[in-house]
C-alpha cells in the first residue's frame, strides 16, 4: 500500500483562445446576418373566399404585340395617349365605376401597358385589372 500523498498540481486553464474564438464567431454572425427590410409602401390586398361575377358592362382594352390599341374589339386610328383617352371617354361616358380590363400580348412593349393604365387613371377609372392566362405545363 502506498500511503504517500500525491502532490497537488494547480491546473491552469488558459481561456484567452476561447475568448478569441467567441469573438470571431460573434463577428462572423454579425457579418453574415441578413437584416429584414421593411417596405416603404404597405399594401393590404383584399381577400375573397369565392369568385363573384360582375354583371355590369366591362371595358376591354386590348393591346397587340406591336402596341396597337383596341377598345372593345375596335381598333384606334393611332397609338397616341390622347386618342386612347378620347376613345375611353366615349365608351365609359359618366360611369367612373365601370371595370376596365387590359389584355396585352406577352410581347407587347411595356410602355403600351403603362399608357393604357395612365389613360384610365386620367379619366378617374379606379376599377382596373390586367387579364392573364394560365400557362400550360411543358408546352411552348
Amino acid at each position: 500500500m502506498n500511503f504517500r500523498r500525491r502532490q497537488r498540481r494547480d491546473i491552469d486553464i488558459d481561456i484567452t483562445p476561447l475568448i478569441d474564438v467567441v469573438f470571431l464567431l460573434l463577428i462572423f454572425f454579425m457579418v453574415t446576418t441578413t437584416f429584414s427590410r421593411h417596405a416603404e409602401l404597405k399594401i393590404d390586398l383584399p381577400k375573397a373566399s369565392s369568385a363573384q361575377q360582375d354583371n355590369r358592362k366591362q371595358v376591354q382594352i386590348a393591346i397587340d404585340a406591336k402596341g396597337n390599341f383596341f377598345i372593345d374589339g375596335h381598333p384606334l386610328v393611332n397609338n397616341r395617349p390622347e386618342t386612347l383617352i378620347s376613345a375611353l371617354r366615349d365608351v365609359v361616358k359618366e360611369n367612373k365605376d365601370q371595370p376596365v380590363i387590359i389584355s396585352a400580348d406577352a410581347m407587347t412593349p411595356h410602355q403600351a401597358v403603362v399608357t393604357a393604365m395612365d389613360a384610365a387613371a386620367r379619366l378617374g377609372l379606379t376599377r382596373l385589372s390586367i387579364a392573364t392566362t394560365r400557362s400550360g405545363n411543358g408546352s411552348n
